[in-house]
């Protein structure tokens, strides 16, 4: 097709990782680190459903959090490990639908993380209105209305970047298809778009973040006021799997996207990005299980079951 005497692509080239040597040796650690990813998520939804002691809020907002964490990594790794044993890496309409898919799911971590926060908030901060407030049907509200919100978010940045027109040039400088990265290879003004990313991405990134901090700022001061060791203890082991993951997270996140370079992405970008795509879901099913002592429990519950079923 023909706009403005050049021609519109609507075929685009990964660039990938720039590796050059040992191509086979970095295909068997990232097809690992997936596995790894798939398998740990996995176990912690089916421990979640299988075992009742974990139906409460909080393993309740980790399945969804694993799901997401499970789906996000698959969004960008299965095709990024075609594009290391092909030839060809062009992606065509799979790159919006790509697109759509890692905001989605980047933006229902950020949720899932906020909600989190503030069922540890009411756990240790008001333990006494901890089930009235808590309850089933808030939980699964507060999941909706996260699906909900970046549903519809995602689908926005989709169709305005549908709306733009591609010339000359159609190589994506990156593993994966990045609003960043396509916008930079718009030959259209993208300045709606860019305007969309600040004030909606900005408030996406930043009103969460503020409220795990005010939430953790409530929780420091609450245990403060107690003087026994082990409560302290019991609520610093609580909430440290989820303050690791935050950290990860959103440490990644913000090194990325407040650090932007001015032209293609960089080697330090790409790396920020596999940091957050591929090593964070495949840390955060460890983080809970190895600081968690009721993951571990039911891990030895349901293999005992099955054993004696067996």
């Amino acid at each position: 097709m023909i706009m403005n005497n050049q021609t519109v692509i609507s075929l685009f080239f990964l660039l990938g990782l720039p590796i050059s040597k040992h191509q086979h040796l970095f295909y068997a650690l990232f097809l690992s680190m997936y596995l790894t990813t798939v398998l740990g998520n996995l176990i912690i939804i089916i421990l979640i459903l299988l075992d009742s002691h974990l139906h409460t809020p909080m393993y309740f907002f980790l399945s969804n959090l694993s799901f997401s964490d499970l789906c996000f990594s698959t969004v960008t790794m299965p095709k990024l490990l075609q594009n290391m044993q092909s030839q060809d890496t062009s992606i065509t309409a799979g790159c919006l639908t790509q697109m759509y898919f890692f905001n989605l799911f980047g933006g229902l971590e950020i949720f899932l993380l906020v909600v989190m926060a503030y069922d540890r908030y009411v756990a240790i901060c008001l333990p006494l209105y901890y089930t009235r407030i808590m309850s089933p049907k808030l939980c699964v509200c507060l999941v909706l209305m996260s699906w909900i919100f970046n549903v519809l978010y995602s689908m926005l940045h989709t169709l305005l970047l549908a709306r733009l027109s591609f010339c000359d040039n159609n190589v994506i400088p990156h593993f994966f298809c990045d609003i960043s990265a396509l916008l930079k290879l718009a030959c259209s003004d993208t300045s709606i778009n860019e305007l969309v990313i600040l004030i909606l991405g900005g408030l996406l990134m930043v009103i969460p973040f503020l409220l795990i901090i005010v939430s953790y700022v409530q929780i420091v001061f609450s245990i403060l006021k107690v003087s026994s060791t082990r409560v302290i203890h019991k609520v610093f082991s609580t909430c440290g799997s989820h303050l690791s993951v935050v950290s990860l997270f959103y440490g990644t996140i913000i090194g990325l996207y407040l650090c932007p370079s001015a032209n293609n992405f960089t080697m330090k970008e790409i790396s920020i990005a596999m940091m957050y795509t591929v090593v964070t879901p495949m840390l955060n099913p460890f983080i809970y299980s190895l600081r968690n002592r009721d993951i571990k429990e039911a891990l030895m519950r349901v293999l005992i079951k099955k054993k004696i079923s067996l």
